[in-house]
């Protein structure tokens, strides 16, 4: 096996560790923002309907003032009817009353419907509280545990982080940016073993060619197909390493 290769093994193995705990993170992440979400649109939703009672006090109040002012306007009506001596001008008075006091139906109809929707507005603010104040308090545990989560991940994932840094100070520079490239890239394994002539990223079929590339271990070899760096998983100078212990557990499976 390549020399150079050995020790991003154990890399490789801290780096794919240090990406499930992002992906993970970033899924505890979005729980939380999911939670946020509901309640700030509850919160909303709960504006939303302050305001549109608001509103519609506000026209209730405009609407029994129009009503006091047709009442006073009938009732000037009446008294100047009461006075009038001649026909026509009773008879436009009372022309004048008729149409007034067919306004204030209207107007009585329409201030009724306000009081209903006023009623049904105060309901379904209620309604909109308690699920508000319901949401909060069940969401209150699962947001703690969710916080604590990403902190134990940010903590693990510092030592992971610090692990590295030691073990890239020892390695060379050059397969050190090929890989950080590969992994960029893949956010996956990216020096992975040969098995039955096959790629173990890909999967595709190797040629006896490349395989034999692989075991003389002079050169760093990519698979043709995914550009994964392939290594020899048989190869003796893998002793001790996090592939030399997978390729032991997996041959005990087997056996």
């Amino acid at each position: 096996m390549y020399k150079a290769l050995i020790p991003f093994l154990d890399i490789q193995k801290l780096d794919l560790e240090m990406i499930q705990l992002i992906r993970l993170k970033l899924q505890r992440q979005k729980e939380l923002k999911n939670l946020h979400d509901i309640q700030s649109d509850l919160e909303k939703q709960v504006h939303i309907q302050k305001s549109q009672i608001t509103e519609t006090k506000l026209l209730i109040q405009m609407g029994e003032g129009d009503i006091e002012e047709i009442k006073a306007k009938l009732k000037k009506l009446e008294a100047q009817q009461n006075n009038v001596k001649k026909l026509d001008e009773f008879n436009a008075l009372t022309h004048e009353t008729n149409s007034a006091d067919k306004d204030r139906i209207q107007k009585e109809q329409k201030l009724s419907d306000l009081y209903d929707r006023a009623t049904a507005e105060e309901e379904a603010l209620k309604n909109l509280t308690k699920t508000l104040d319901s949401t909060k308090e069940s969401s209150k545990a699962l947001e703690e545990e969710i916080i604590e989560s990403i902190k134990r991940i940010n903590e693990e994932g510092l030592v992971l982080k610090s692990k590295r840094d030691d073990q890239v100070k020892k390695v060379d520079t050059e397969v050190l940016k090929i890989y950080e490239r590969l992994l960029h890239n893949k956010r996956d394994a990216v020096i992975v073993p040969i098995e039955n002539r096959c790629c173990s990223g890909c999967h595709i079929m190797l040629t006896a060619q490349d395989e034999n590339l692989v075991r003389k271990g002079e050169r760093l070899v990519f698979c043709e197909h995914c550009s994964r760096i392939h290594y020899w998983q048989d190869s003796q100078e893998l002793e001790g390493t996090v592939a030399e212990t997978r390729q032991r557990r997996r041959r005990t499976t087997k056996a």
